[in-house]
């Protein structure tokens, strides 16, 4: 009975050990966007930018892909900038605790004619510790809240504003040109 109480206890302790393996190696690194929650008009182009850093110095942290898991349509993302960070260095190459990224990841564009609402995405970007690895190393939710067109043609008293003001000047400039 004393023998099983310790393979028991020795089993519990094994499978502790081997589960908590892949939860250090998930805190090796922290992403967080700047602003999730950004707000936009029809035609505009939003930049959402973030924050890695490296926190394991005995490994580096390469970036070597990104994926838009979702995005509510009509929306459309560009993943340029998140190429460039990618084709530069790995965060960490050489060991060096802290190695951090800040910056732009993707932009997204709000066509012409997107009615105006809240609109959901879910950014992914993978990597790992070599080159080659493809692991999800963030899943981020973000939101866009549209809001509708901003008016191209001023309001009649914006307009009765500015000719006040342009006839109060020529009218001071007139004098002073009179004197």
């Amino acid at each position: 009975m004393r023998g099983l109480k310790y393979l028991l206890l020795l089993s519990l302790a094994s499978a502790g050990l081997l589960l908590s393996g892949p939860a250090a190696r998930a805190d090796s690194y922290t992403f967080v966007f700047t602003n999730p929650y950004q707000s936009a008009v029809v035609g505009d182009t939003v930049e959402f930018d973030a924050t890695i850093i490296n926190l394991d110095s005995s490994n580096g942290l390469y970036l070597n892909g990104d994926s838009m898991a979702w995005l509510d349509s009509p929306l459309t993302y560009d993943d340029t900038a998140f190429w460039t960070l990618a084709f530069s260095a790995p965060l960490n190459p050489a060991g060096d605790p802290g190695d951090s990224y800040t910056g732009a990841l993707f932009d997204v564009t709000v066509p012409l004619g997107t009615a105006a609402g809240t609109y959901e995405g879910e950014y992914q970007v993978l990597g790992g510790s070599s080159p080659g690895a493809s692991d999800l190393l963030a899943d981020q939710d973000f939101t866009i809240t549209v809001g509708s067109e901003a008016s191209p043609v001023p309001e009649p008293s914006g307009l009765v504003l500015l000719l006040t003001g342009l006839a109060g000047l020529a009218g001071t400039l007139r004098r002073r040109l009179i004197r």
